[in-house]
C-alpha cells in the first residue's frame, strides 16, 4: 500500500494562520514570525500529530498516547478520488497498517482512550500488544482490548472522576460526551462489559463508542487537558485551567450554543490551545488537508484572537513534532 510523503504546503498555511494569531494576540513581532516548531520557555513537551484525535506527547520520561490511529482507513465515505487503497464497510473486519503503525511508534508508556469508536481504538490493540503501554478508557473499551488478548495488567477501566498518580505522570479522568453528529441526532447508549461476548477481530461496526471520556494529563510542569469530541461537560471542565488545552473543532461544534467561548472560558483561557480532531482522517498522510484548514482551523484561529488575546494557538501538521516549552 503506498503512502505519500508529507504536503509541504499545508505547513505553511499554518504557519501563516499562527502568524495572524500571534499579532491579534498582541505578541512582539519576533514572536509573530516564530516557527510553530518551538513555543514558550520551560519544561518542553514534544507533540505528534496522527490526525482525528490522535497525538504522541512527551515530556522525555514518559510518553503518552492519546487515541493513535495512524492507519486512517478509507471507510464510510469522505475520501478522495485519488485515494487508491481499499475501500472499507462498516461491516468489514477491523485492519491496522502495521507496518505504518511501526514506523511512526516504537515506544508508549500510556495509551489515553476518549471513547471505542474505531478512529479513535482502532489501532490500539496494535500499539498495546507492540509497545506494553498502559491503556486508560471506558469498560467498553477495556473489553475490546481484552478480546483482542491485552493483559488486564496493562488495562484500566474509567468512568470520570478517577485520579491517578503514576511514576512521572498523573492522570485525572473527566467524564464527556460526544459529538453532536448526524445534525444532532446522534445518540448511542450501547455498552460492553463482563458479559459481553466478543471475539477478535471485530468489525469496524463493533467499535462503539461505548461512553465518551477527556483527559488532564499532568506532566512535570504542563497540564494538558485533552479533547476527542467537539463537545464537552461544562461543569467537568470547570476549574481544571490547563496550561495547554487540545480543543476539537470539527465542524459540528457549529451546531453547539456559544462552543468557542464557552470552551475558552470554562477552562480558564488557556495560554496555549492546539486543535485536534480538526481534520479528513479518511485521507492517507501527505494527502492536502486544505479544505479542512480553512473550513475549521482558520475561523478557530480568528475565534480565539478575539475572545481571548492572550492565548496562543497551534496549528498542528500530521507527523511534525513540535516542542511546547
Amino acid at each position: 500500500m503506498a503512502f505519500r510523503h508529507l504536503d509541504r504546503a499545508t505547513p505553511l498555511i499554518l504557519r501563516i494562520a499562527l502568524t495572524l494569531v500571534f499579532a491579534l494576540a498582541g505578541t512582539p513581532a519576533d514572536a509573530a514570525a516564530q516557527s510553530p516548531s518551538v513555543v514558550n520557555e520551560v519544561s518542553p513537551l514534544e507533540f505528534t500529530y496522527f490526525g482525528a484525535a490522535g497525538w504522541q506527547i512527551s515530556d522525555g520520561k514518559v510518553v503518552v498516547l492519546i487515541d493513535p490511529w495512524p492507519s486512517r482507513l478509507k471507510y464510510g465515505g469522505g475520501g478522495h478520488p485519488d485515494d487508491d487503497r481499499p475501500d472499507f464497510a462498516r461491516t468489514d473486519v477491523a485492519w491496522s497498517d502495521t507496518t505504518l503503525i511501526d514506523s511512526l511508534i516504537t515506544e508508549a508508556d500510556f495509551i489515553l482512550v476518549h471513547h471505542s469508536h474505531f478512529d479513535h481504538l482502532g489501532d490500539v490493540p496494535y500499539i498495546a500488544q507492540k509497545t506494553g503501554a498502559k491503556v486508560i478508557g471506558t469498560e467498553t473499551a477495556v473489553m475490546i482490548l481484552r478480546a483482542y488478548g491485552i493483559p488486564s495488567d496493562q488495562l484500566y477501566a474509567v468512568g470520570g472522576g478517577e485520579d491517578y498518580q503514576f511514576e512521572d505522570f498523573s492522570v485525572r479522568v473527566v467524564p464527556a460526551i460526544h459529538s453532536a453528529l448526524n445534525e444532532k441526532h446522534y445518540h448511542d447508549t450501547r455498552r460492553y462489559d463482563e458479559t459481553t461476548e466478543l471475539e477478535a477481530p471485530l468489525r469496524i461496526e463493533q467499535f462503539i463508542e461505548g461512553g465518551s471520556l477527556s483527559f488532564l494529563a499532568r506532566f512535570d510542569r504542563h497540564e494538558v487537558l485533552t479533547m476527542g469530541s467537539m463537545n464537552f461537560i461544562e461543569r467537568e471542565f470547570e476549574g481544571l485551567e490547563p496550561d495547554i488545552l487540545l480543543a476539537g473543532i470539527n465542524g459540528s461544534r457549529l451546531g453547539l450554543y456559544d462552543y468557542d467561548r464557552r470552551l475558552l472560558e470554562t477552562t480558564g483561557f488557556p495560554p496555549i490551545v492546539i486543535p485536534t480532531h480538526w481534520d479528513n482522517f479518511r485521507l492517507p498522510y501527505g494527502f492536502s488537508q486544505q479544505p479542512n484548514i480553512e473550513r475549521n482551523i482558520l475561523p478557530f484561529i480568528e475565534t480565539v484572537g478575539r475572545l481571548a488575546p492572550g492565548t496562543r494557538v497551534i496549528g498542528p501538521v500530521h507527523l511534525e513534532p513540535f516542542i511546547v516549552r
